[in-house]
């Protein structure tokens, strides 16, 4: 595969995954008539939905990444250059940047905005981490035992960790980038952003330590 298709690939999964994310969320507020949990539970199954499809579809193409920790891992355990990852990233971001827009124009709202949703504290931060580092271990050890069940794995793990993680699990950099120019149901506080970004950093080489730790040179 060209590695522009690879980029293609990552480019169109990150927007369509960022796009399920904010417009379910607004669809999910819209309809709930202020009930938290029917929205969030809405906003789940969709998002967990839309991961079974982009990496199954996009698994063979770019590896289906779509977030810029999971390329970091992967340079870090030499399956990429620093510059192939940087390149990732880069495109995970504006992908998601493009969802976050073709959300807002489905919608029929501002197009830009800024978040004014609070997602702030310790504990949230610690979700972070914990989200991050189980979705990076569901992939790393999935992929060694099952790698035809990754897709659902991870469809699976995110769909779960919306609800015992208190972050409602992120764990994505390009994701939180994207959420926090909506200011609806799914964004995050501009001064939320960086500390979220940090957390999921952590929590991947922690899940990278402990999957080397686990299966040692099969990671």
């Amino acid at each position: 595969m060209q590695p522009n298709q690879n980029y293609l690939a990552e480019f169109l999964g990150t927007l369509l995954l960022v796009c399920t994310v904010i417009g379910s969320g607004i669809m999910a507020e819209n309809l709930a008539q202020g009930n938290d949990a029917i929205a969030l539970l809405g906003n789940t199954i969709a998002t967990g939905a839309i991961l079974y499809v982009i990496i199954t579809i996009f698994g063979p193409l770019s590896g289906a990444h779509f977030n810029p920790v999971v390329s970091l891992i992967m340079c870090l355990l030499k399956e990429m250059t620093p510059s192939q990852a940087l390149i990732y990233s880069i495109t995970q971001i504006a992908g998601g940047l493009c969802g976050m827009v073709l959300a807002h124009l489905m919608f029929e709202v501002d197009l830009w905005q800024l978040s004014q949703n609070a997602r702030t504290g310790g504990a949230q931060y610690a979700s972070e981490i914990i989200a991050t580092a189980g979705l990076l271990l569901t992939i790393l050890i999935g992929r060694t035992s099952r790698p035809d069940a990754v897709p659902s794995l991870v469809a699976f793990y995110i769909t779960a960790a919306y609800w015992f993680t208190s972050s409602t699990s992120f764990a994505n950099p390009a994701v939180t980038i994207a959420r926090t120019f909506t200011d609806s149901f799914s964004g995050i506080a501009i001064t939320d952003t960086p500390y979220f970004i940090i957390a999921q950093i952590i929590g991947a080489i922690a899940a990278l330590l402990l999957a080397r730790f686990l299966i040692g040179n099969k990671t």
